[in-house]
């Protein structure tokens, strides 16, 4: 049986068959595949112990305070690097998600 006649026979004998989209597919495959995390997946860096135990010491929310003061001092010296050696936006954005990736991988961001 050709795949025409195939289609003609399901369509003369109503049945009404819905199959989803490549599209939708797609969109419900890519959700089940990558499951969703939170927090810092490197939580074993070789900082991560002083990390933790600053954060005990001082409270969550000075620690944080801190850590954004740190951060945003850290992009501020990424910047003026930038500045000085003539790299555009994109190649500043890529050094702070660098910077931001090590930081993680070294026990910064536990």
């Amino acid at each position: 049986m050709s795949t025409l006649s195939f289609s003609r026979a399901l369509a003369s004998s109503n049945a009404i068959v819905a199959m989803p989209s490549r599209k939708a597919q797609a969109r419900g495959a890519s959700r089940r595949a990558r499951p969703a995390r939170c927090g810092n997946v490197n939580e074993n860096g070789v900082f991560a112990p002083i990390v933790r135990v600053a954060r005990d010491a001082i409270g969550v929310k000075r620690f944080n305070q801190i850590r954004g003061k740190a951060i945003a001092l850290h992009s501020q010296v990424i910047g003026e690097f930038c500045d000085e050696f003539g790299i555009d936006s994109k190649g500043k954005q890529a050094l702070i998600r660098t910077a931001k990736a090590n930081g993680g991988k070294l026990g910064f961001l536990a």
